[in-house]
């Protein structure tokens, strides 16, 4: 197992409302890879209150140490590749606070989710996108044990301009 043995997912807490909103608009917290515009945030209670922001169809997990530090969170939700239920995969996202990269806290948190949805979900398949020119984002992608399986050509709008994409994913056994 990677040297972070101590880091685990655990699901948004009440308390946890103010820091998620704090993250949502601070670029210099969101990185560069991670900058969409400003999120309105006024409804995260709201959501919170409905589903506790995990559901099947989505969901936010906060990345902990076991001293109790929030070094980020993890995103998912769910992608299909067909109308049938079983055509359904994960998409998961990371951000990881800028104090924080390059300890391999991402690595270990990937792989951490991709086992929860492949434990909780009757899915073969959990996959993630990165920018082409984030490198440290596909070593830890790779670390993980996940697959590089090509490029979205010009499949992101960000930062005023379109950006491409690596795709990775990992399959259920592998």
């Amino acid at each position: 197992m990677a040297p972070h043995e101590q880091l685990f997912l655990r699901p948004v807490e009440q308390a946890d409302l103010p820091l998620l909103a704090a993250w949502a608009n601070d670029t210099g917290k969101n990185g560069s890879y991670n900058s969409f515009g400003f999120t309105p945030v006024h409804d995260l209670e709201t959501r919170f209150r409905a589903n506790g922001l995990l559901t099947d169809q989505h969901g936010t997990l906060l990345i902990v140490l076991t001293a109790g530090d929030v070094v980020g969170s993890m995103s998912y939700h769910q992608v299909r590749y067909g109308p049938n239920s079983a055509s359904v995969a994960y998409n998961i996202g990371l951000s990881i606070l800028p104090e924080q990269r390059g300890k391999g806290y991402g690595t270990e948190a990937q792989r951490a989710l991709a086992r929860y949805l492949f434990d909780t979900f009757p899915i073969a398949r959990v996959e993630a996108e990165t920018d082409i020119t984030n490198i440290p984002e596909q070593r830890a992608l790779e670390k993980a044990g996940f697959t590089r399986e090509g490029v979205l050509r010009k499949a992101q709008w960000r930062a005023g301009a379109w950006h491409d994409l690596v795709v990775y994913s990992t399959l259920r056994g592998e």
